[in-house]
């Protein structure tokens, strides 16, 4: 049984209160779990106390078990040192430029240059002068 540690949703409409839960991962978001380990409140302001409630030895516990915590809970738990930094990954191929944007920027870059250099050479002259 592959176990995750995840967060489990709860609060009303538009008011979100999660639980930090340790979970099969076949089981739904908000469903069946196996234990509690914390909770997670975005409501409060960054640097109030009761905004990451965790208990640190369940969590330890569970990741020596082999349990994997999500990307948002590894980012969370590596603030309290608790386990690793996720790995950020590069943008995606998609959303890179095309061929076409490329070649314009590379142009205006070129446009930019030749700008520059005649105003060096125009300042350069009317100084000698």
């Amino acid at each position: 049984m592959a176990v995750r540690i995840r967060l489990s949703r709860g609060g009303s409409k538009k008011r979100p209160f999660y639980r930090i839960v340790a979970a099969d991962q076949r089981a739904p978001r908000d469903g069946r779990f196996i234990e509690r380990l914390g909770s997670y409140n975005p409501m409060l302001p960054k640097d109030h106390a009761d905004r990451l409630v965790v208990d640190a030895e369940k969590v330890k516990s569970w990741l020596s078990k082999g349990a994997q915590p999500t990307e948002r809970l590894q980012k969370l738990l590596s603030g309290l040192g608790l386990c690793a930094a996720p790995v950020i990954k590069d943008q995606p191929k998609k959303s890179a430029p095309k061929a076409k944007a490329v070649e314009r920027m590379k142009e205006k870059e070129e446009k930019a240059k030749a700008a520059a250099e005649a105003a060096a050479s125009a300042s350069a002259e009317s100084s000698a002068e």
